[in-house]
C-alpha cells in the first residue's frame, strides 16, 4: 500500500500506522495501551524474518507472549495456519490485536496473564510460544527465564523471543545458552523495513 495511506506491507501483512483513522478511533474507544502495547515495534520484523526461513510446522500451535498488537502470532496464522493464542497482561491491546489479525484475515484467540502465572500444564498445550519487545525491563529478566524454562519442562518444541538489544534481553538469552541450551543470536534484516537486534532460540533449532 502507499504510504500515504498510513498502512504497511510487512511479510505478507497488512499493519496500520498511528496516525491510521482506524488506528485513532481503537484509541478513543478502547484507550492507550498501558504497558507498551501502542505501537508495532520493529523486532517484530525479526521474528517474522526468523520464522519465515525456519517456519513452524501447518497448524501449530502458538502462545504469542507480551503480544500487544499480535503481529508476530498474525504471522503465524497467516502463513502456517498456526492455532494462535495472544496472552497480554494489558487487556487494552486486544482491541488492537483483533483489528489487525480481522485485517489480515485470520483468527487469534487472547489470554489476560502475568508471565508468572503462566503455569507448565498452560503450556504443554502449545507447540511454540513466541514473544517480541517483552523483556524491556531488569524485573521481567526472572519471570521470562523461568516461564521459558517451564517451556521446555512442558515439551514445548520452540520458543523464540526477539529484542532490539536491551540489556535485560541480553541477559536473559545469556543465561537460557547457558543454563538450557538456548541460542542466542544477533539478527538484522534490510526488508521490507531495516531492523536489527538478537534472538534467543531455546528447543527445536
Amino acid at each position: 500500500m502507499p504510504a500515504t495511506s498510513n498502512s504497511r506491507r510487512l511479510f505478507g501483512l497488512t499493519v496500520r500506522q498511528n496516525a491510521h483513522p482506524d488506528m485513532r478511533k481503537l484509541r478513543r474507544e478502547a484507550g492507550d495501551p498501558s504497558l507498551h502495547g501502542n505501537k508495532f515495534w520493529k523486532s517484530s520484523c525479526l521474528m517474522m524474518d526468523y520464522l519465515q526461513r525456519n517456519p513452524l510446522k501447518k497448524g501449530a500451535r502458538v502462545l504469542d507472549l507480551g503480544c500487544g498488537w499480535g503481529l508476530g502470532g498474525i504471522f503465524c496464522a497467516k502463513h502456517f495456519d498456526a492455532k494462535v493464542t495472544g496472552l497480554d497482561a494489558d487487556p487494552s491491546v486486544f482491541p488492537f490485536l483483533q483489528y489487525h489479525a480481522e485485517l489480515n484475515e485470520v483468527a487469534v484467540k487472547t489470554w489476560r496473564c502475568f508471565y508468572e502465572k503462566v503455569r507448565k500444564q498452560d503450556l504443554a498445550g502449545f507447540d511454540a510460544v513466541i514473544g517480541t519487545d517483552i523483556c524491556f525491563w531488569d524485573k521481567l529478566e526472572e519471570p521470562l527465564y523461568n516461564l521459558t524454562r517451564r517451556a521446555m519442562q512442558a515439551g514445548v518444541g520452540r520458543v523464540v523471543l526477539a529484542d532490539p538489544g536491551r540489556s535485560p534481553f541480553r541477559r536473559l538469552a545469556a543465561r537460557a545458552e547457558d543454563k538450557l541450551d538456548a541460542t542466542y543470536r544477533e539478527w538484522q534484516v534490510s526488508r521490507p523495513m531495516k531492523a536489527t537486534g538478537c534472538l534467543m532460540i531455546a528447543g527445536q533449532r
